[in-house]
């Protein structure tokens, strides 16, 4: 046994050595990068809601709308607002009885002795009803638990705000970078023909006679400056366009163009100051008001929870029919007696010792 135990451990040694040798293979020279075919394959993206029109030129608003559309943070901060509501709903329906219908049916078969023998008896039995359950008074519990769930409801629809809000502003971030660096682009552009123009000069006035080689050699040397300024700035503006597309929802290649910052309407002053531009975004922030709905939520779970030390009167009540078929071997006929059966009931429950932490 112990043999077959070792032949069976290198037997598999063997199959994982050649698994792990399939997985990776060794590049045919150093300069190459190893090859690992037991990685996963990734994922198909995901088609976005809205793709931009290369041919149109798209405004900031209209950015802000392809962004919320595309973005799924916007997807799934509305369907928890969605789930809160729901849960507003169930806990409102607490205040309401609750009214069950229920039917069964059976069919039960037994021998009862009439000695000197055993007879046969066979039962079918259908009982429909109806139940009633209602909390009649609790001390508020149930109130402070709907309370629970409206604060939660509001802090979810503040969240759904406030990540509008944050979408809002990374793509007007992500736009503004965009037109900054096409500037610097245009700045850099206009900076290479300047220093091309005073080469050329430069080379011309040597050739007269009227420049030495050291003044070219610096005017070749801005030249060059010139267009690696101009490259860098080529560079930072598709950085930002593809930061732009990300923020959009789409693929950092695709292209589309947006509005240049000559046909933005700038004001020429600002009618309200620091301090009431201020005091207005503290109160229409929606993250700030929504730690406020979680303060009043938190409160009302604590006194929810204070009222579970408190008595709870409730009803409930029972009622329906038993129709109930019956043969008996050796007796005539069919029998089929009914009883109608209720039951009510009206308990004060409190439970006057509970174990306490802290």
């Amino acid at each position: 046994m112990k043999h077959s135990f070792v032949n069976l451990s290198a037997m598999f040694a063997v199959l994982m050595a050649a698994s792990m040798a399939a997985g990776q293979r060794a590049p045919a020279s150093p300069s190459q990068p190893w090859q690992d075919t037991m990685q996963a394959t990734a994922p198909a993206r995901s088609i976005p809601a809205i793709v931009p029109d290369p041919a149109k030129i798209y405004t900031l608003a209209e950015l802000i709308n392809i962004a919320e559309q595309n973005n799924p943070d916007t997807r799934v901060a509305w369907e928890a607002a969605k789930a809160r509501a729901a849960e507003l709903g169930i806990s409102k329906s607490t205040l309401y009885p609750t009214i069950a219908a229920a039917a069964t049916g059976q069919t039960v078969r037994t021998n009862i002795l009439f000695a000197p023998a055993w007879v046969r008896q066979t039962l079918d039995s259908w009982i429909p009803a109806l139940e009633v359950e209602y909390t009649v008074f609790d001390f508020g519990r149930r109130l402070d638990e709907i309370a629970v769930s409206r604060y939660n409801l509001l802090a979810a629809n503040l969240l759904f705000n406030d990540t509008h809000r944050k979408i809002i502003y990374q793509v007007m971030a992500a736009y503004y970078r965009v037109l900054n660096t096409r500037g610097q682009e245009d700045a850099a552009e206009a900076n290479l023909k300047n220093a091309q123009t005073v080469q050329q000069a430069a080379e011309a006035r040597l050739a007269l006679g009227l420049a030495t080689l050291p003044d070219v050699l610096e005017a070749r040397s801005a030249a060059a400056q010139a267009d690696y300024d101009l490259q860098a700035a080529i560079g930072a503006s598709e950085i930002a366009h593809g930061d732009l597309a990300s923020v959009l929802g789409i693929s950092p290649t695709t292209q589309f163009q947006v509005e240049s910052i000559e046909s933005l309407n700038i004001p020429q002053d600002l009618n309200t100051t620091v301090e009431a531009s201020i005091d207005k975004a503290l109160a229409q922030r929606p993250d700030l008001m929504e730690r406020v709905a979680e303060l009043r939520a938190a409160g009302s779970e604590l006194k929810a929870a204070k009222t579970a030390y408190l008595p709870t009167l409730s009803f409930d009540g029972i009622g329906g029919l038993n129709k109930t078929y019956g043969e008996q071997d050796q007796l005539p006929g069919l029998y089929s007696p009914n009883q109608e059966f209720w039951t009510v009931r009206l308990s004060l429950t409190w439970t006057s010792n509970r174990a306490r932490q802290g």
